[in-house]
């Protein structure tokens, strides 16, 4: 039930986001969401993309340093207390969240959150047994 998310090392410079989104988009990888995050000089990008498989060696290719990272996404209603359900469920099971993104999804109608937790797999075990979906990796990836 995780989903593998790109991490991807970019320079701070301007062009360097629509190189690599538009590197993506010629070899039709689409992204489903995005996160950034920066210092002056360098930031890391990750993203959730269609087809992680044919994106990392492309990247690459590209002089890119990235990485696969598993994550794990709950998917929920837009209504007050879902995500607060769902953090207080994992922070009952000692299980810390390191970061998160969210997105929206149209085939799903709902929203996900993406977390990396320091411990993904007791995270899936915790949230389901408390009835809080998490959406597979085909939910996400699918065109």
């Amino acid at each position: 039930m995780q989903i593998q998310q790109l991490s991807i090392f970019v320079e701070n410079k301007a062009g360097r986001l629509a190189e690599i989104t538009e590197l993506l988009a010629k070899a039709g990888v689409d992204i489903r969401a995005v996160s950034a995050t920066d210092t002056s000089d360098f930031g890391i990008l990750r993203l959730i993309v269609s087809d992680p498989e044919k994106a990392v060696p492309l990247l690459r290719a590209a002089g890119m340093t990235v990485s696969l990272t598993s994550v794990i996404a709950v998917g929920m209603m837009d209504v007050p207390g879902a995500f607060a359900k769902a953090v207080r469920t994992l922070a009952d099971h000692a299980i810390n969240v390191d970061y998160m993104y969210a997105f929206t999804s149209r085939d799903m109608g709902k929203a996900c959150v993406l977390l990396h937790t320091s411990d993904n797999d007791g995270a899936v075990k915790a949230l389901q047994s408390a009835g809080i979906e998490v959406v597979g990796a085909e939910n996400i990836y699918r065109p």
